[in-house]
């Protein structure tokens, strides 16, 4: 849904969108996008125009703002110093909840995460 949140799209835009933001790691498939797309037509959250392009409705834009509180025009830009410091303390609560967790995966990776920690660190001096 906050794909549209600004600007009406198609689905194909919106799989572009989204296949861009996971910096093409994923793209999701027509079978995917397209029943979804419908469902939340049949709910009321979107609407579809005879541009087949796709924008939210009252209902849609409530429940973002509702849902997503985050997102309001506070929000540090994600291109941001701030939006990036963001992002990194995201990631970091995520590998603090595997390490909780005991998870293989971190064990995998303590090389690269130690030089994170570092390369970080780093940056804090220079400020």
């Amino acid at each position: 849904m906050y794909i549209v949140r600004d600007s009406p799209k198609s689905g194909a835009e919106i799989m572009d969108v989204m296949e861009s933001n996971l910096q093409g790691w994923w793209r999701p498939s027509p079978g995917s996008i397209y029943p979804m797309l419908k469902r939340m037509v049949d709910e009321g959250v979107l609407s579809r125009s005879q541009e087949n392009k796709y924008s939210l409705t009252a209902i849609g834009r409530e429940e973002i703002d509702h849902s997503w509180p985050w997102l309001d025009s506070h929000a540090p830009a994600p291109h941001s110093v701030e939006g990036a410091i963001e992002t990194i303390s995201s990631y970091t609560s995520y590998l603090e909840d595997l390490a909780r967790s005991k998870d293989k995966r971190l064990a995998d990776n303590a090389g690269q995460i130690k030089e994170l920690g570092l390369r970080l660190s780093k940056l804090g001096e220079r400020s």
